[in-house]
């Protein structure tokens, strides 16, 4: 058996037990049912599975646990805790990867996005950098800049949003922590220099009530109560907008939600791409904010 069918196995063997516990036996007949659908071969033994069990622990870091329930023995994967969002991003490169690996002619049935950021060849250097905790170094041009600035980094973090990566870093010229876009920055390199990151730094409290990559450095979080359409609103439930998302009404007439955030500019041009399908209720300064925006928007055509 290659070591691409038992990658893929290892995945296989994620997903269904991530869906709920199950037996050996109703493992077994998943991995059967797979292996017809993609023409590999995934049926196992259970000595095997006991051996992937382990592999499965050595690349992801994901602990499979059996225990008993009546006459049977179900399989489960023990809580992931802070390694979730890591493993599933991990799964889904792999998924990307094999379904672009197995396939031909493929441009007939996949349309990419051509609009997609670059900056991702730094991800690697700059974990190292992270981790190493040494000081980075890179030329940065600001959208609002016409000239590169270099700048020099002790990074802390990575972040990504909207498809695209950016770095959280403490900038000494500056005395500040700030963000900066990896497909932004060019020149990169990893210096000599060591720095120590502060102990109480965690990035999670650094966004915890911003949305998007702008985080106050003093942040005043609001109940900002948000109206939408029905059918708008069934995807905001799908893909909520922030972990702090409630909802407050949901029938025929509207879904009302409420965020506890700061108005922050990336929140701004998140409520005006949802267009007429949302309505700003709570704060009333935030729902001026927008109803000036789309005013200012109408004037554009008063000469069509």
């Amino acid at each position: 058996m290659s070591k691409r069918e038992a990658i893929s196995r290892y995945s296989l063997i994620i997903k269904r037990l991530r869906r709920k516990p199950c037996t050996f036996e109703d493992l077994r007949k998943y991995l059967q049912f797979e292996s017809e659908m993609q023409d590999h071969k995934f049926d196992i033994s259970i000595r095997t599975f006991q051996r992937d069990i382990q592999d499965i622990w050595t690349i992801y870091s994901i602990e499979i646990a059996c225990k008993k329930a009546g006459e049977y023995s179900l399989y489960y994967i023990k809580d992931e805790g802070e390694k979730n969002d890591i493993n599933s991003r991990r799964l889904e490169a792999f998924d990307l990867y094999h379904a672009l690996s197995v396939s031909e002619g493929m441009s007939g049935i996949i349309h990419f996005d051509h609009r997609q950021p670059k900056g991702t060849e730094h991800l690697h250097g700059i974990i190292h950098a992270i981790k190493n905790c040494f000081v980075i170094q890179f030329s940065y041009q600001r959208f609002t800049d016409n000239n590169a600035k270099i700048r020099t980094i002790n990074p802390y973090a990575l972040k990504e949003f909207k498809q695209r990566w950016y770095l959280i870093g403490y900038e000494k010229a500056n005395n500040h922590v700030k963000t900066f876009a990896l497909d932004r920055l060019f020149d990169f390199e990893i210096t000599l220099e060591k720095f120590k990151k502060p102990n109480d730094f965690k990035v999670d409290s650094l966004f915890e009530f911003s949305f998007g990559i702008m985080n106050p450095f003093e942040p005043h979080p609001e109940n900002i109560v948000l109206s939408f359409e029905p059918e708008q609103g069934k995807y905001i439930k799908s893909l909520p907008l922030h972990p702090s998302q409630k909802i407050i009404e949901d029938n025929d007439k509207e879904l009302r939600i409420t965020l506890k955030l700061c108005a922050t500019y990336d929140l701004f041009m998140e409520i005006m791409s949802f267009g007429d399908g949302v309505k700003v209720i709570k704060p009333k300064s935030f729902a001026k904010q927008i109803k000036e925006a789309h005013q200012k928007a109408m004037k554009l055509y008063d000469d069509q």
